[in-house]
């Protein structure tokens, strides 16, 4: 009797603990199917220097980013594309703006040209998915005609600027009001940066925590022109020169509003749950020509790319290497990573996060770097597309990087990015085998191209204006070379 009822308890504990042992086994992989799915914060900054913030040493004050930064991961091997409308363009899309035409500077007013729209973007997968998709400051992707606007390419709701440039208190650009609020216009009086950190809380405290969302806050700060409210102003005091000045003074009135949308989701509950983003579209400028409306010509110009060589618009480091930070509280390991990923890599890790589909549209450049952004790990990304045009392209795999400039007289640069960061030291000469290498990669990239919208607008208005004047070189000459 006693043997049985021990052979019986034995039994039992027997099947209790490979109940347990399953139990285990099955726990971590419900718990993680079962997890709520992010609000997504996606912050970016316009023409910001990579170390025009307090967390890169600079003597600007950001306080927010940089505790953003400090529990969080700062992406210190984070690429972007030279210019605005691109990198916008690649991270709406998670594909090369090359592959559809928008890789050459930006949209500029008088175009007609936009994103085009057989391209899925971002928040049209995160719709598909649940989410309230929404879009409060600057667009960039397209003005003239309404289908290439924010609320036709997927956001529920959009209010800011469609151009690029605008001025901070009269809402304009180009002498063209450019403010609106889903496709309508507004006129209201304010701050730029105020307004747009002021609409952000307010869809935060207005959203339904029920519901993911995705919130793209795009300010235009610090992009010229350079002014900031006078009591920010008078903080940088200690700046002698006055764009400077003005410069970090937008800044710190960005890091404010940054600040306020934080505590939105934290009084709303959805902090802990909430992954936020923040990067800029470029490096800072550095070049006049690229300043804009902006009376530039007897100005020193104010962004700091700290030991990257050049600025917006360039191939070099210091145009396409950026401030970039992700947080999300118990999700992502603090600390600095130094994996390489570009903004193209945004679109799949944004969208496995949220549940959604990223097939359903054309083939993504952009890699899942989740693992490398939440934990530090290898990044899947061996090659970065600095761009490809046709008159210069750039490409780096693994540590070389080729600059490649094709108007004569042509240049071939050639930098080990790990040893030398700052690209001082051209090894063309010494690597001819890989400089062929890099070659023959960017002349693939290139037959895989679309043509530049931008250089197809001002190579027809050139030729529309050219009464009179020699014969100008048919479209397939201009972008073959040939005569």
């Amino acid at each position: 009797m006693g043997s049985t009822c021990r052979t019986g308890r034995f039994a039992r504990f027997l099947a209790a603990a490979a109940l347990a042992a399953c139990l285990v086994a099955v726990v971590p992989a419900a718990a993680q199917q079962s997890a709520p799915r992010p609000n997504i914060v996606y912050i970016v900054s316009d023409d910001q220097g990579w170390k025009d913030v307090g967390y890169h040493g600079s003597d600007i004050r950001t306080p927010t980013i940089d505790k953003l930064a400090q529990e969080g991961a700062r992406l210190e091997q984070f690429y972007v594309q030279p210019m605005c409308t691109p990198t916008r363009a690649a991270l709406m899309t998670g594909r090369y703006p090359f592959r559809y035409g928008l890789q050459t500077l930006v949209i500029p007013t008088p175009g007609k040209y936009g994103l085009p729209t057989d391209e899925r973007l971002l928040p049209q997968a995160l719709k598909e998915a649940g989410y309230r998709t929404v879009m409060v400051g600057k667009w960039h992707l397209g003005h003239a005609d309404r289908k290439f606007w924010p609320r036709q390419r997927g956001f529920d709701y959009h209010y800011g600027a469609v151009l690029g440039e605008i001025d901070y208190y009269t809402h304009s650009s180009s002498g063209m009001r450019d403010w609106y609020r889903d496709n309508k216009p507004v006129k209201e009086e304010g701050y730029i940066t105020q307004l747009l950190g002021r609409d952000a809380v307010a869809r935060i405290m207005e959203h339904d925590p029920k519901v993911p969302l995705f919130l793209y806050l795009a300010f235009t700060a610090p992009h010229s022109p350079y002014q900031a409210p006078k009591e920010y102003v008078e903080k940088y005091k200690s700046i002698a020169d006055p764009t400077r000045r003005a410069y970090a003074a937008m800044i710190s009135s960005m890091d404010d509003e940054i600040g306020k949308v934080l505590v939105a989701l934290e009084k709303k509950k959805m902090r802990e749950n909430t992954l936020i983003v923040f990067m800029s579209d470029n490096g800072g400028n550095t070049l006049a020509m690229l300043a804009g409306d902006a009376d530039v010509s007897k100005l020193k110009l104010p962004a700091d790319n700290g030991p990257y060589r050049g600025g917006k618009g360039m191939l070099y480091e210091g145009g396409t290497r950026v401030v970039a930070l992700a947080n999300w509280p118990g999700r992502i390991k603090a600390g600095e990573v130094k994996e390489v990923m570009h903004v193209v890599d945004m679109f799949p890790t944004l969208t496995k996060l949220a549940g959604a589909d990223a097939s359903k549209g054309k083939p993504l450049d952009g890699l899942d770097v989740w693992s490398a952004i939440s934990e530090g790990k290898p990044s899947p990304r061996q090659e970065v597309v600095y761009n490809i045009e046709p008159f210069r392209g750039g490409v780096r795999q693994g540590d070389w990087k080729l600059v490649w400039r094709t108007p004569l007289p042509s240049a071939l640069e050639l930098y080990n990015i790990a040893q030398d960061p700052s690209e001082k030291n051209n090894l063309a000469e010494k690597y001819p085998q890989k400089v062929a290498e890099l070659q023959k990669r960017i002349e693939q990239l290139a037959k895989e191209s679309a043509k530049s919208l931008f250089l197809l607008t001002a190579f027809e208005a050139v030729k529309g204006s050219a009464h009179g004047a020699p014969a100008l070189p048919n479209e397939e000459a201009f972008y073959t070379g040939n005569d």
